[in-house]
């Protein structure tokens, strides 16, 4: 089964990070993903970019867009992960296995996947690109 884990951080942390730190935080994600990739069991992975950045598609009897950031909370969505779990606990111990600066993890099981065609891999600059 298909589990999405949402990765959740308090926007001030990953801000206050170093280029060095940051670059050993994503080196940490890529071995995960290595040894997922190797069991056949990764799928997407998404880094969002800040809250600052993004906007917000609201409807209700009008249809408007809404400059963020939105959440009541300090934590934001930083990204996520689909994997391929046999069961709940065994995406726990992938999320386990993730790298954190006060992370909150949600796990949820995905109900319907598209993996979507023709779109290309970006890695960070100092990984280069696929």
């Amino acid at each position: 089964m298909l589990y999405s884990i949402l990765i959740y951080v308090p926007e001030d942390l990953v801000d206050a990070m170093s280029k060095e730190e940051e670059d050993s935080h994503i080196a940490r994600h890529l071995k995960v993903h290595e040894q997922l990739a190797a069991q056949g069991r990764l799928g997407p992975c998404v880094r969002l970019m800040p809250t600052t950045t993004a906007v917000q598609f609201r409807t209700s009897s009008t249809a408007h867009i809404v400059d963020g950031p939105f959440a009541e909370t300090k934590e934001q969505l930083l990204g996520f992960y689909i994997v391929d779990c046999k069961s709940l606990e065994e995406a726990i111990d992938v999320a386990r296995s993730l790298p954190t600066v006060r992370t909150i993890f949600e796990i949820r099981p995905v109900k319907l996947f598209f993996p979507g065609v023709g779109l290309k891999a970006e890695l960070p600059e100092s990984q280069g690109s696929a």
